[in-house]
């Protein structure tokens, strides 16, 4: 059997990987160089150096508001989300139960489910237990499914952890809690730091299910791009958009720099 370096021996394979990786970041990188462009008319013609348009982000009520309620839900989803995938990890983990599997299922179903399946769901459950839609609402659903998202880094990190290490603590007389503190928690922070970046980053990208449970005044910032976009292109979708990317590449690059020291 060939091994996964094998495939490049194949005539046209790097072609075509280097095809789709223009394919899938030239637009990213139009959108991003766009941003600065001067003109307020044209986004495929470049207009000369400017970054106004980030000034008409700053100035942009609206706009702002939807930042302040993107990053609130996002760091509580991050923080409840990482909190509960933790907890999860640690009993899936360490020991063996019936039904083991069906858990783990369950737990990785959201990311299975299709967004808008999700969304609806959600929505209609928040309708029946008679919970407002709002800022509290959004956090609610996002913390459920940003779960996933940082369980599987931290489920990962746990399995390469060594049981010897927890058991040596218990022979030198530690209980469980001061176990998990001083030996179990500082080797498996670079999971539980890795699937807390990935959590805030889903949130903070999520359109579907945030379109339908969020209420009036709590519309967060992929939303306020997306009905940007639906009633015309301009050069501050742009400008906002390239802010998203970065404050999602950010987290990503930390993540894996945690995960390559730690490793």
């Amino acid at each position: 059997m060939k091994g996964a370096g094998d495939l490049w021996r194949f005539r046209g394979a790097r072609a075509v990987a280097y095809a789709v990786l223009l394919y899938l970041y030239i637009p990213i990188i139009v959108l991003v160089i766009l941003s600065f462009s001067a003109g307020d008319s044209s986004l495929a013609r470049w207009e000369g150096f400017s970054t106004r348009w980030y000034g008409v982000i700053v100035e942009d009520g609206d706009m702002m508001r939807s930042v302040r309620n993107s990053l609130l839900v996002a760091l509580v989803a991050m923080t409840v989300g990482t909190a509960i995938a933790t907890m999860a990890a640690l009993a899936t983990a360490r020991t063996r139960f019936r039904g083991q599997s069906a858990v783990e299922a369950l737990i990785g179903l959201p990311l299975i489910v299709p967004d808008i399946v999700a969304a609806i769901a959600i929505l209609l459950f928040f309708v029946m237990v008679g919970i407002e839609l709002g800022v509290t609402s959004l956090m609610l659903a996002h913390s459920v499914f940003t779960i996933p998202l940082a369980y599987l880094p931290i489920r990962a990190r746990l399995e390469g952890l060594d049981p010897a290490l927890a058991e040596a603590a218990a022979d030198l007389y530690a209980n469980p809690w001061a176990s998990f503190r001083r030996v179990v928690l500082p080797l498996i922070w670079p999971g539980i730091a890795s699937g807390a970046m990935l959590a805030f980053i889903g949130s903070l990208g999520d359109v579907v299910i945030s379109y339908f449970v969020s209420g009036p005044g709590a519309t967060t910032l992929p939303v306020y791009v997306f009905s940007m976009v639906r009633v015309g292109v301009t050069p501050a979708v742009n400008a906002i958009s390239t802010l998203l990317i970065a404050a999602s590449v950010t987290p990503l690059v930390l993540s894996y720099l945690l995960g390559r020291r730690f490793r």
